[in-house]
Formats: structure tokens, sequence, C-alpha cells
């Protein structure tokens, strides 16, 4: 079977018209030889199924070679097109409709880019590949206008992660009214991860350096501890502010440091593209 098209007999109908069916949608398109706005339409349902790469199946039948599945479907006029899912027909048409009319009757029923992306995201996570599985859920809950159980999934890698300020951020956009016990959980999380990340190195270094906000080297070893502690913004705003003093702060060590977290980072996270474009602006 084609991934995104397949003819239908009698011999593969139960397999594509309920099984697949049970996986993704399956639109069927009822055609026959002597059908003209049949060969009309059938290049266009083509078109969208390639286009859309197997987020629907498009099944054709042959309506006169295969009269008893017409018949079944109550089928009366072609061409028919038919949207499966769970093995029960869920909306179509008949005869020739505009494109755009077909793509927005797919849309109603297909995952949305960022689903897509969130499964795509989990798939990875359960192989392991965390660092490519965390742009593709930053994407999703993005694209999604910040939906909150994509927040939740994308919290709970980034405290897996040790990013606790980013998922900080991500948790205090959580509504009240969506503050489930898995909010709670990631909340406990994110407390814990705070309290290992205060460090009795860290906390002397704060102290040191509330005493005399001048003193760049504590800030520097401040700056370093953080970054140990994947408090990777604070590490790189306390970076930032010795460049702004002096960009070659002991012998170009404080912009080196700066410019290895933003690499650790990996391209497309939110805090490295922030600080690039800081230090950028700085220099130029």
């Amino acid at each position: 079977m084609n991934d995104f098209i397949v003819d239908v007999t009698a011999e593969n109908a139960q397999q594509v018209l309920i099984e697949e069916s049970m996986n993704r949608p399956v639109l069927v398109d009822f055609w026959a030889d002597w059908c003209e706005p049949c060969k009309q339409l059938m290049p266009v349902l083509e078109k969208l199924a390639n286009e859309y790469a197997g987020q629907f199946l498009l099944a054709k039948v042959n309506a006169d070679t295969e009269q008893m599945i017409a018949g079944q479907l109550g089928v009366r006029s072609l061409p028919t097109v038919m949207l499966l899912k769970e093995g029960q027909p869920v909306d179509g048409f008949a005869g020739v409709q505009p494109e755009s009319q077909i793509r927005e009757m797919l849309d109603k029923y297909l995952p949305k880019p960022w689903d897509i992306k969130l499964q795509q995201a989990q798939a990875l996570i359960g192989e392991g590949k965390v660092d490519e599985a965390l742009p593709l859920l930053r994407q999703a809950y993005a694209e999604s206008s910040e939906r909150v159980d994509i927040a939740k999934h994308l919290a709970a890698l980034l405290l897996d992660q040790n990013r606790a300020a980013e998922a900080e951020t991500v948790l205090s956009k959580i509504l009240l009214a969506d503050q489930d016990a898995e909010y709670q959980r990631l909340m406990a999380q994110l407390e814990l991860k705070q309290q290992a990340a205060d460090t009795p190195e860290i906390q002397a270094l704060q102290k040191a350096l509330e005493q005399n906000p001048q003193d760049y080297d504590s800030a520097y070893k401040l700056a370093v501890q953080y970054s140990q502690a994947n408090r990777h913004e604070e590490a790189l705003e306390l970076l930032l502010d010795i460049l702004r003093k002096d960009m070659n702060f002991a012998d170009g060590a404080a912009k080196q440091a700066f410019l290895d977290m933003v690499k650790s980072l990996g391209a497309g996270d939110p805090i490295a593209t922030q600080y690039q474009r800081k230090l950028m602006t700085l220099m130029f």
C-alpha cells in the first residue's frame, strides 16, 4: 500500500477503509472510466494526498468494478468523495469541488502542525534524542499559542535538562484554571531544581558581589558557577555586564566563556539567540 494513495479492491477494502481509518483519516474517491467530472477531480485529490504526505490516505474506488463497496457505502452518483475516521464516514461531498473547499474539509480532521511536532518530539524523547526533541517542542509551544498540554511537556523536558529558568517562564504563563496535579508536580520539581542550583559557592559569590558590585572577578566566577548549575541566562547576563565595562576582561576569558555558553545551548535555543544579539549590539 502506497503511504499516500491506494486503489481499493474487495481484497484490501477491510484493511484500507476500516483498519487504516483507525490510524488516520481516509479520503475515499468513488470514480469510473466513463465519468468526465471524475477525471477533473482525481488529479486535485492526488495532488493534495502527495502534498499532505501521508497525513491522510487517498483511497480510490472504481465504482464499476467494485460495485459492492460502492453499494455498501450508499454511493448514488459519481464522483462521490467520503472522509472516513475510525471506520465511519464523517464528511464528504458529491460532484466536483474546488481545491480550497476540499482543503477546508480536510483541515477540520487532520492534526495541526504543532500536534505533529509534539508527536515527533515525544518519539525522539523515547529514543533518547532529547537535543533534537527540545527545538521541536519549543516550536510546537510557540505555534500553538502556548497551548497548556504542550507547555507542560516542554516544562517537563526543560526541567529534565536542568533548564530551570526557562521552565519557570513556561510554567508562569499557565493560568489558574489549568494548574492541575501535573502542574503542581512540575512546580515542586522546579523548586527542588532551584534549591539544588543555589550551591554554597554561588551564595558566597553572590554575597561578595552584593557588597561590591564592581568586583568583576567575583562576577566572572559567579557566571561560571551559574553556567555549571545550568543557570544559563543568569550566567550570560553577568558576563554581558562585564563585557559592557571591559570587552577584553581577563585577557578575553569572559568573552570566550560567553561564546562557549551560547554555543553549548545549541542552535535555535531562545536564550542563545537573545544573547547572541545582545553581544552583537555591544560589539558593533
